[in-house]
Protein backbone atom coordinates (compact mmCIF):
# COMPACT_ATOMS: atom_id res chain seq x y z
CA UNK A 1 0.00 0.00 0.00
CA UNK A 2 1.62 3.42 -1.02
CA UNK A 3 2.35 5.66 1.73
CA UNK A 4 -0.12 8.59 0.30
CA UNK A 5 -2.95 6.23 0.45
CA UNK A 6 -2.80 6.39 4.46
CA UNK A 7 -3.40 10.04 4.78
CA UNK A 8 -2.50 11.82 8.14
CA UNK A 9 -1.31 9.73 10.28
CA UNK A 10 -0.91 10.02 14.49
CA UNK A 11 0.92 8.17 16.26
CA UNK A 12 -0.49 8.09 19.99
CA UNK A 13 1.92 7.57 22.63
CA UNK A 14 2.76 7.72 25.86
CA UNK A 15 -0.30 8.86 28.03
CA UNK A 16 -1.15 8.41 31.74
CA UNK A 17 -0.46 4.97 32.18
CA UNK A 18 1.27 2.51 34.13
CA UNK A 19 3.54 1.90 31.12
CA UNK A 20 3.84 5.47 29.60
CA UNK A 21 7.96 5.48 29.32
CA UNK A 22 7.60 2.04 27.12
CA UNK A 23 5.05 3.90 25.13
CA UNK A 24 6.64 6.97 24.52
CA UNK A 25 10.36 4.82 23.47
CA UNK A 26 8.12 2.67 21.03
CA UNK A 27 5.96 5.54 19.15
CA UNK A 28 9.42 7.48 18.58
CA UNK A 29 10.76 4.46 16.88
CA UNK A 30 7.46 3.92 14.92
CA UNK A 31 7.18 7.43 14.05
CA UNK A 32 10.68 7.27 12.66
CA UNK A 33 9.97 4.79 10.53
CA UNK A 34 7.03 5.74 9.18
CA UNK A 35 8.61 9.12 8.15
CA UNK A 36 11.53 7.28 6.50
CA UNK A 37 8.96 4.67 4.42
CA UNK A 38 7.21 8.67 3.24
CA UNK A 39 4.29 8.20 5.77
CA UNK A 40 2.68 11.55 6.72
CA UNK A 41 2.76 11.21 10.31
CA UNK A 42 3.01 13.15 13.54
CA UNK A 43 3.61 12.03 17.04
CA UNK A 44 0.43 12.69 19.77
CA UNK A 45 1.24 11.97 23.41
CA UNK A 46 -2.14 11.02 24.77
CA UNK A 47 -6.19 10.80 24.41
CA UNK A 48 -6.65 14.24 24.99
CA UNK A 49 -4.41 15.80 22.98
CA UNK A 50 -5.48 13.09 19.84
CA UNK A 51 -9.02 14.08 20.30
CA UNK A 52 -8.42 17.82 19.73
CA UNK A 53 -6.30 16.99 16.62
CA UNK A 54 -9.25 15.10 15.72
CA UNK A 55 -11.47 17.56 16.09
CA UNK A 56 -9.07 20.18 14.22
CA UNK A 57 -9.56 17.84 11.15
CA UNK A 58 -6.06 16.93 10.82
CA UNK A 59 -6.09 13.34 11.63
CA UNK A 60 -6.83 11.01 9.01
CA UNK A 61 -6.16 7.50 10.83
CA UNK A 62 -4.19 6.51 14.25
CA UNK A 63 -1.38 4.10 14.60
CA UNK A 64 -1.91 3.21 18.15
CA UNK A 65 1.17 2.63 20.76
CA UNK A 66 -1.13 3.45 24.00
CA UNK A 67 -0.44 0.16 26.19
CA UNK A 68 -2.83 -0.82 28.82
CA UNK A 69 -5.85 0.79 30.36
CA UNK A 70 -7.23 3.70 28.73
CA UNK A 71 -5.24 2.87 25.45
CA UNK A 72 -5.27 -1.11 24.97
CA UNK A 73 -9.10 -1.70 26.58
CA UNK A 74 -11.28 -0.76 24.23
CA UNK A 75 -11.92 2.73 25.49
CA UNK A 76 -9.35 4.65 22.27
CA UNK A 77 -11.16 2.32 19.98
CA UNK A 78 -14.71 2.93 20.97
CA UNK A 79 -14.30 6.51 20.94
CA UNK A 80 -12.24 6.71 17.11
CA UNK A 81 -14.98 4.55 16.23
CA UNK A 82 -17.74 7.07 17.30
CA UNK A 83 -15.70 9.40 15.69
CA UNK A 84 -14.76 7.16 12.30
CA UNK A 85 -11.41 7.63 12.61
CA UNK A 86 -9.66 4.05 11.60
CA UNK A 87 -7.00 2.78 13.76
CA UNK A 88 -4.55 -0.05 13.80
CA UNK A 89 -5.36 -3.33 15.74
CA UNK A 90 -8.03 -4.70 17.39
CA UNK A 91 -11.31 -3.30 17.52
CA UNK A 92 -13.51 -2.43 20.86
CA UNK A 93 -14.38 -5.98 21.97
CA UNK A 94 -11.06 -7.41 20.77
CA UNK A 95 -9.45 -4.70 22.91
CA UNK A 96 -11.32 -5.05 26.07
CA UNK A 97 -11.45 -8.62 26.61
CA UNK A 98 -7.82 -9.46 25.97
CA UNK A 99 -6.68 -6.65 28.43
CA UNK A 100 -9.10 -8.08 31.04
CA UNK A 101 -6.67 -11.38 31.93
CA UNK A 102 -9.73 -13.09 33.75
CA UNK A 103 -12.24 -12.40 31.12
CA UNK A 104 -9.57 -13.62 28.82
CA UNK A 105 -8.43 -16.83 30.63
CA UNK A 106 -12.91 -17.62 31.35
CA UNK A 107 -13.19 -17.04 27.16
CA UNK A 108 -10.18 -19.67 26.37
CA UNK A 109 -10.74 -22.31 29.23
CA UNK A 110 -14.65 -22.42 27.76
CA UNK A 111 -13.15 -22.87 24.00
CA UNK A 112 -11.18 -25.84 25.40
CA UNK A 113 -8.04 -23.89 25.09
CA UNK A 114 -5.14 -24.52 27.73
CA UNK A 115 -4.76 -22.27 30.61
CA UNK A 116 -3.53 -22.01 33.70
CA UNK A 117 -6.14 -22.80 36.65
CA UNK A 118 -7.00 -19.23 38.44
CA UNK A 119 -9.29 -17.64 40.39
CA UNK A 120 -10.70 -13.85 40.84
CA UNK A 121 -11.06 -11.58 43.86
CA UNK A 122 -12.59 -8.30 43.88
CA UNK A 123 -11.87 -6.16 46.83
CA UNK A 124 -14.21 -7.89 49.61
CA UNK A 125 -13.01 -11.30 48.32
CA UNK A 126 -11.05 -13.69 50.59
CA UNK A 127 -7.69 -14.33 48.96
CA UNK A 128 -6.49 -16.36 51.59
CA UNK A 129 -9.31 -18.96 50.76
CA UNK A 130 -7.75 -18.50 46.44
CA UNK A 131 -4.21 -19.56 47.94
CA UNK A 132 -5.70 -22.42 50.06
CA UNK A 133 -7.43 -23.74 46.56
CA UNK A 134 -4.38 -23.50 43.78
CA UNK A 135 -1.52 -24.24 46.48
CA UNK A 136 2.07 -22.84 46.51
CA UNK A 137 3.28 -21.86 44.23
CA UNK A 138 1.35 -19.25 42.66
CA UNK A 139 1.17 -16.03 40.75
CA UNK A 140 -1.06 -12.39 41.60
CA UNK A 141 -1.26 -10.50 39.54
CA UNK A 142 -3.77 -6.97 38.30
CA UNK A 143 -6.31 -8.03 35.97
CA UNK A 144 -5.67 -5.19 33.69
CA UNK A 145 -2.16 -4.29 33.91
CA UNK A 146 0.41 -4.68 30.97
CA UNK A 147 4.42 -5.24 31.62
CA UNK A 148 4.48 -7.36 34.44
CA UNK A 149 3.03 -4.19 36.71
CA UNK A 150 2.09 -5.63 39.68
CA UNK A 151 2.83 -9.02 39.30
CA UNK A 152 4.24 -11.56 41.96
CA UNK A 153 5.55 -15.17 41.99
CA UNK A 154 4.58 -16.06 45.42
CA UNK A 155 6.60 -19.36 46.41
CA UNK A 156 5.59 -20.02 50.32
CA UNK A 157 2.51 -18.65 52.47
CA UNK A 158 4.36 -16.09 54.08
CA UNK A 159 4.70 -13.59 50.89
CA UNK A 160 1.34 -14.03 50.27
CA UNK A 161 -0.36 -11.22 51.89
CA UNK A 162 2.30 -8.63 50.60
CA UNK A 163 1.74 -9.80 46.74
CA UNK A 164 -1.97 -9.55 47.31
CA UNK A 165 -1.25 -5.44 48.78
CA UNK A 166 0.87 -5.14 45.33
CA UNK A 167 -1.36 -6.53 43.08
CA UNK A 168 -4.19 -4.27 44.39
CA UNK A 169 -2.51 -1.00 44.74
CA UNK A 170 -2.53 -1.01 40.94
CA UNK A 171 -6.98 -2.21 40.76
CA UNK A 172 -9.41 -3.57 42.85
CA UNK A 173 -9.38 -6.73 40.64
CA UNK A 174 -6.98 -9.17 41.13
CA UNK A 175 -6.12 -12.42 39.84
CA UNK A 176 -4.85 -15.12 41.48
CA UNK A 177 -3.40 -18.23 38.97
CA UNK A 178 -1.62 -21.75 39.64
CA UNK A 179 2.40 -21.49 38.79
CA UNK A 180 3.33 -22.71 35.38
CA UNK A 181 6.76 -23.92 35.47
CA UNK A 182 9.03 -24.10 32.50
CA UNK A 183 9.98 -21.68 29.92
CA UNK A 184 7.81 -18.41 28.73
CA UNK A 185 6.91 -18.35 24.55
CA UNK A 186 5.46 -16.04 22.70
CA UNK A 187 4.21 -16.02 19.21
CA UNK A 188 3.25 -12.74 17.41
CA UNK A 189 0.75 -12.42 14.69
CA UNK A 190 0.51 -10.16 11.82
CA UNK A 191 -1.96 -9.88 9.35
CA UNK A 192 -3.56 -13.51 10.12
CA UNK A 193 -0.04 -14.52 9.68
CA UNK A 194 1.91 -15.91 12.80
CA UNK A 195 5.68 -15.07 13.41
CA UNK A 196 8.61 -17.30 14.23
CA UNK A 197 7.97 -18.52 18.44
CA UNK A 198 10.29 -16.78 20.35
CA UNK A 199 11.70 -18.10 23.61
CA UNK A 200 12.34 -15.56 26.72
CA UNK A 201 15.15 -16.76 28.95
CA UNK A 202 15.51 -13.73 31.55
CA UNK A 203 18.43 -13.72 34.08
CA UNK A 204 15.57 -12.84 36.75
CA UNK A 205 13.47 -14.50 38.83
CA UNK A 206 11.30 -14.57 35.65
CA UNK A 207 10.35 -11.71 33.12
CA UNK A 208 9.30 -8.95 34.71
CA UNK A 209 9.47 -5.32 33.91
CA UNK A 210 13.33 -4.46 34.23
CA UNK A 211 13.91 -7.73 32.24
CA UNK A 212 11.56 -6.64 29.68
CA UNK A 213 12.99 -3.54 29.42
CA UNK A 214 15.84 -2.31 31.28
CA UNK A 215 18.37 -5.40 31.30
CA UNK A 216 20.61 -6.42 28.94
CA UNK A 217 20.64 -10.06 30.35
CA UNK A 218 17.57 -11.27 29.21
CA UNK A 219 18.15 -13.83 26.54
CA UNK A 220 15.52 -14.23 23.40
CA UNK A 221 15.61 -17.71 21.69
CA UNK A 222 14.98 -17.61 17.90
CA UNK A 223 14.44 -20.32 16.74
CA UNK A 224 12.67 -21.13 19.65
CA UNK A 225 14.63 -24.40 20.51
CA UNK A 226 10.90 -26.65 20.19
CA UNK A 227 10.72 -29.01 17.70
CA UNK A 228 8.91 -28.34 14.38
CA UNK A 229 5.46 -30.12 15.79
CA UNK A 230 5.93 -27.97 18.86
CA UNK A 231 6.54 -24.82 17.09
CA UNK A 232 3.74 -25.20 15.18
CA UNK A 233 1.28 -26.13 17.90
CA UNK A 234 1.81 -23.28 19.51
CA UNK A 235 1.32 -21.05 16.28
CA UNK A 236 -1.79 -22.67 15.91
CA UNK A 237 -3.01 -22.30 19.46
CA UNK A 238 -2.18 -18.53 19.40
CA UNK A 239 -4.28 -18.06 16.34
CA UNK A 240 -7.20 -19.71 17.95
CA UNK A 241 -6.64 -18.11 21.30
CA UNK A 242 -6.41 -14.60 19.13
CA UNK A 243 -9.65 -15.57 17.06
CA UNK A 244 -11.56 -16.55 20.55
CA UNK A 245 -11.00 -13.35 21.76
CA UNK A 246 -12.06 -11.78 18.60
CA UNK A 247 -9.00 -10.09 17.91
CA UNK A 248 -7.83 -8.58 14.90
CA UNK A 249 -4.70 -6.83 12.78
CA UNK A 250 -1.87 -7.43 14.77
CA UNK A 251 -0.53 -9.05 18.38
CA UNK A 252 1.15 -10.97 20.64
CA UNK A 253 0.15 -14.30 22.05
CA UNK A 254 1.93 -15.25 25.51
CA UNK A 255 2.27 -18.62 26.93
CA UNK A 256 4.36 -20.45 29.37
CA UNK A 257 5.15 -24.44 29.83
CA UNK A 258 7.79 -26.86 28.49
CA UNK A 259 7.28 -28.44 24.75
CA UNK A 260 3.94 -29.77 23.86
CA UNK A 261 3.00 -29.24 27.52
CA UNK A 262 2.05 -25.30 27.52
CA UNK A 263 -0.43 -22.78 28.47
CA UNK A 264 -1.92 -19.36 27.31
CA UNK A 265 -0.80 -16.53 29.63
CA UNK A 266 -2.11 -13.92 27.80
CA UNK A 267 -2.62 -11.37 24.44
CA UNK A 268 -1.43 -8.29 23.97
CA UNK A 269 -3.60 -6.54 21.22
CA UNK A 270 -0.36 -2.87 21.04
CA UNK A 271 2.49 -4.89 22.02
CA UNK A 272 5.62 -2.82 23.01
CA UNK A 273 7.79 -1.55 19.80
CA UNK A 274 11.08 -0.67 21.28
CA UNK A 275 14.77 -2.12 20.67
CA UNK A 276 14.02 -4.74 23.66
CA UNK A 277 10.52 -5.50 21.97
CA UNK A 278 9.57 -9.14 20.99
CA UNK A 279 7.70 -8.32 17.84
CA UNK A 280 10.30 -6.52 16.03
CA UNK A 281 12.16 -9.16 16.92
CA UNK A 282 10.25 -12.12 15.78
CA UNK A 283 9.50 -10.17 12.33
CA UNK A 284 13.19 -9.94 11.94
CA UNK A 285 13.57 -13.47 12.04
CA UNK A 286 11.09 -13.93 9.31
CA UNK A 287 12.67 -11.01 7.49
CA UNK A 288 10.53 -8.03 7.48
CA UNK A 289 12.58 -5.25 9.13
CA UNK A 290 11.41 -2.79 11.25
CA UNK A 291 10.14 -0.16 8.66
CA UNK A 292 8.16 -2.94 6.65
CA UNK A 293 6.50 -4.17 10.19
CA UNK A 294 5.36 -0.36 10.75
CA UNK A 295 3.64 -0.29 7.22
CA UNK A 296 1.88 -3.59 8.01
CA UNK A 297 0.77 -2.37 11.34
CA UNK A 298 -0.12 0.75 10.02
CA UNK A 299 -2.37 -1.21 7.12
CA UNK A 300 -4.62 -2.92 9.94
CA UNK A 301 -6.22 0.49 10.07
CA UNK A 302 -7.75 -0.39 6.68
CA UNK A 303 -10.61 -2.55 6.93
CA UNK A 304 -9.42 -4.84 4.23
CA UNK A 305 -5.92 -5.87 5.52
CA UNK A 306 -6.57 -6.11 9.07
CA UNK A 307 -6.63 -10.32 8.85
Amino acid sequence: MAAPEHGRVAVVMGGAGAEREVSLDGGRDVLAALVAAGVDARGVDGIPALLEQIAAGSVDRVFNLLHGRMGEDGTLQGALECLGVPVTGSGVLGSAASLDKALSKRVWRDCGLPTADFRVLGPADDAASAAAALGFPLVVKPVSEGSSVGVTIVRAPEGFAAAVAAARSCEDRILVEAFVAGAEYTVGLLQGEPLPVIRIEPNRDFYDYAAKYESDGTAYHCPSGLTAADEERLQSLALDAFAALCCEGWGRVDFLGAGSDVRLLEINTTPGMTSHSLVPKAAGAAGIGFEALCLRILETSHREARV
